[in-house]
């Protein structure tokens, strides 16, 4: 079973996951797009491929090809691919334990916002000592963005701290209505043409004032024109954000230096290769032997 694994991997990342892999499919064979360029492996012995935003035109001329498994959870920049080939199914990672990361990370945002700590650690740097008054959870709603996997795990994690929770889907309750009852917004929206630009300014405008936004979806579901006027107008109190339109985020953009602003570098959540190994050779084996496949992307959903 030769197994092609193509991906935009930091230097190193790739002999990682080659580790992980293989120690969850020693069956297999692990192949690298040079290899098949070099003539050293052809390209008909490819029956599946395991992808991590490979550059376009990676998984051109493999005619066997019979599974696309992604590492990462997002699939935009696959199926932005002209060349992606059509008809082969095409699975998203879910990974328990990036789910369970990123619902760390939602719960770490929601309860500095609800608590003030992001206030407090401004007060440190001006050497401010004075506190706030302290609302419970019950008193602070909020609402999920995005009811998959991640969606799921962060408001099941928020109600048992007693947050009131309201999750919305694309296909639900009209998503101003849902905006209107919130004193907190997290995103985790997968990016589709129908979320690109989804929180714009009548987004912000439909929240309540004070309201604070996390992002942990994708950054071009944000305007960023919008959510600065928001931030600079005082209606927001606060914006958390993991994801940007443009990553790494320029110098001199004012997300930067923003004091209502607290940024993370794309670190909410990564995928673990030790757990997304597992669920790799797991749906390469149902592909291999005819079973069902688990995470399969609809792709005129763009998820």
């Amino acid at each position: 079973m030769k197994v092609l694994l193509a991906g935009d991997f930091d230097p190193g990342e790739d002999e990682v996951w080659r580790r992980a892999l293989a120690a969850a499919l020693p069956e297999a064979h692990w192949c690298s797009r040079a290899e098949l360029d070099a003539g050293q492996v052809a390209a008909g012995e490819i029956v599946a491929a395991v992808v991590a935003n490979p550059p376009p035109g990676s998984l051109r001329g493999l005619p066997r090809l019979a599974l696309i498994q992604s590492l990462w959870a997002g699939v935009d920049r696959l199926l932005a691919d002209p060349t992606l080939p059509a008809g082969v199914p095409l699975a998203r990672m879910v990974d328990p334990a990036m789910t369970a990361a990123m619902a760390e990370t939602a719960l770490w945002a929601v309860l500095s916002l609800h608590r003030g700590f992001f206030a407090y650690q401004q007060r440190q740097r001006e050497g401010v000592w004075r506190q706030h008054a302290q609302r419970r959870a019950d008193e602070v709603p909020v609402a999920v963005l995005g009811q998959g996997e991640m969606g799921r795990a962060v408001a099941a994690r928020l109600a048992a701290l007693g947050y009131p929770v309201q999750g919305w889907r694309r296909d639900g309750t009209p998503l101003h209505d849902v905006l209107a009852r919130a004193g907190i917004v997290v995103n985790l929206l997968p990016l589709t043409p129908a979320t690109r630009g989804l929180l714009d300014a009548r987004a912000f405008a439909a929240m309540p004032a004070k309201a604070s936004l996390v992002n942990l979806g994708r950054g071009a579901q944000v305007v960023d024109a919008d959510l600065l006027a928001a931030l600079d107008s005082g209606h927001l109190r606060h914006a958390v954000l993991d994801v940007f339109t443009t990553e790494p985020l320029p110098a001199g953009h004012p997300y930067w230096t923003h004091p209502r602003v607290t940024m993370l570098p794309h670190a909410a959540a990564a995928t673990d290769p030790r757990s997304a190994a597992a669920v790799a050779a797991a749906n390469l084996r149902a592909a291999r032997d005819g079973g069902p496949l688990a995470h399969l992307v609809e792709r005129q959903r763009g998820y």
